[in-house]
This record gives structure tokens, sequence and C-alpha cells, in this order.
């Protein structure tokens, strides 16, 4: 696995095993518990996975996710720390990298910032620079059907235009902030916002933006 996947990997799971699986996270309606359920469903379960995306898989998916809930927790930690099984696709290193490096960043935060003494991590510019490197891949698709045009920028003016239109909002931060934001974790995401204060008022309530 790819250096910076792996380390968000396990400090994933060291979090949420000291939070408990009854701990809240950011994503609406889900405890610890659940959320590592969906990350293994994930990685073990393609068959399943594509819930998220197919409609018609979602009975499937929500099958198969109360069946992962249900198992003793600890076994659930250790499930993603040791990852996907051996014929897995996200075995192979590009895979894992192109995959899971937002994936458990994302995920990592999600348990964190929704504790009530979180506080910011200190990530290396390396890791930044890879972070904003996906976000310029996605940003299109992640501020699809969003209300307003939408300009997404570093501290050092990278920009990456997530929506086109006007008016437009400017959304500054580091891009570990800027992924946050893109992917629906508005309230979360230390980032300023620049732009018609009507225009920034619909971007904060609008629910379309990320996945």
């Amino acid at each position: 696995m790819s250096t910076f996947a792996k380390r968000e990997r396990l400090l994933l799971a060291d979090l949420l095993e000291t939070v408990g699986p009854d701990a809240e996270t950011l994503c609406e309606g889900w405890r610890a518990r659940d959320l590592a359920a969906h990350v293994i469903v994930r990685e073990r379960r393609p068959d399943a996975a594509g819930g998220t995306l197919i409609k018609q898989l979602v009975p499937r998916l929500e099958k198969v996710m109360a069946e992962y809930t249900a198992k003793p927790y600890d076994e659930l930690i250790q499930l993603i720390r040791t990852g996907p099984p051996r014929f897995s696709p996200f075995q192979l290193k590009q895979v894992d990298e192109a995959a899971n490096i937002v994936e458990f960043y994302v995920h990592t935060e999600d348990v964190r910032r929704a504790q009530p003494d979180w506080s910011p991590r200190e990530l290396d510019p390396v890791f930044q620079d890879t972070l904003w490197s996906r976000l310029e891949r996605t940003a299109r698709l992640l501020g699809r059907g969003i209300p307003t045009g939408l300009v997404l920028r570093r501290p050092d003016g990278q920009t990456a235009v997530a929506h086109r239109g006007t008016p437009v909002v400017t959304v500054t931060g580091e891009p570990s902030e800027l992924l946050l934001f893109a992917f629906g974790r508005q309230g979360a995401a230390r980032v300023d916002l620049a732009g018609d204060a009507d225009a920034v008022e619909k971007l904060h309530e609008t629910k379309q933006l990320g996945f």
C-alpha cells in the first residue's frame, strides 16, 4: 500500500478504537461502528459496495452493512488494520493510492472532528500537495449541481474550478480543508468564503456538494 494511504488507514483504525463504537461522526446517521462497517464493505464486498452509486444495489448494500455492523467492534477494527483480502484490487499499490488516500483521510477527520475536543492536524507539505492533486481531478464532479459558481483556492494562489456559474464564491484554505469542504463537510472545514453574501449562504446550506 502507498505510504499515505497506509498511514491514514492505521490512524483511522486507532481513532475508531479509541472513541468506541457509539462515538458520533460527521457522517449523518452514522456512529463509529457504522463508519467502520462502511470502510470494510467498500474494500471487501464489491458485490454490495456498488449500492453507494447504483440504486438497484441499495438493498444488498443495506443487508451487508447490517451484517458487518452486527460483528464485534474489535473485529471491525482489526479488519480495517489488516486491509483488503489478498486478491483484492486494493492490494495493488496504484489502486490503493488512487482510491484510498482521500477515503481514509476524510473518514479519519469524520471521526476526529465529531469529537468535542478535536484540534487540527499538522500535515506535511507533500501530503497537502497529494490531496490537492486529488482535489483538482475531482473538483468539477464534487461541485456538480450546486447553486453558485465555486472556486477552490490554496493560500499560495493555486485554484481549481469546482463549478462554473455566477455569482462566484471563492473558498480559500489548505488542500486538506478544501477537500473536506468539497466532500460536504462544510461545517467542519476550516476555510474562508468570499463572494456575494446570498451565494455564500446558499453554499453553506446546500446538500448537493460532495458525495
